[in-house]
């Protein structure tokens, strides 16, 4: 089953639009088998076929936590152009838990200033999830709390009581 699973990766790449609309679906139905796809799935979060960029999510929403060996490629894809690539990203992140201290500067800065507020939401999220490891990050998610946007104080209230609570 690994072997199919990487035989799908690499139909991810290709030129022929049938045969990577094949494998992101077929990646999709794999829920958590899918795990190894989560940094290309990610990716295509960001391609022009909308019709991709729907099954990828699909794949994602049932995937669960990624590889840890994932975090680092993840973290740099907070930084992408594409809304959807960035959230994506965040939201692995977040699902790695404790786990994903190693991007709690990169969630942070997130929380702190990226351009879409949806990856500022979900970077909230994130570090509520990673929990007391992320006490670093109090101050920006105390920041959060205070400001003026609704959905995003009150995720990052949310947060705070998480990282408190447990810690």
């Amino acid at each position: 089953m690994t072997s199919d699973v990487f035989q799908l990766i690499d139909m991810l790449s290709s030129v022929d639009s049938t045969d990577r609309q094949r494998a992101v679906q077929s990646l999709a139905a794999l829920g958590a088998k899918a795990k190894p796809a989560a940094v290309p799935l990610v990716r295509i979060c960001g391609d022009s076929d909308e019709s991709l960029r729907e099954w990828s999510v699909a794949a994602l929403e049932e995937m669960g936590a990624p590889a840890l060996t994932d975090t680092e490629s993840l973290i740099a894809l907070i930084k992408a152009d594409c809304e959807d690539v960035a959230y994506w990203a965040v939201t692995l992140l977040g699902r790695l838990g404790e786990s994903a201290t190693t991007g709690l500067a990169a969630l942070e800065d997130a929380l702190l200033d990226h351009r879409y507020d949806s990856v500022r939401q979900r970077s909230a999220w994130a570090l509520g999830c990673i929990g007391p490891a992320a006490s670093e990050a109090l101050p920006a998610l105390e920041a959060a709390a205070a400001g003026t946007q609704g959905r995003l104080a009150r995720l990052a209230q949310r947060s705070i009581a998480q990282i408190k609570q447990s810690g």
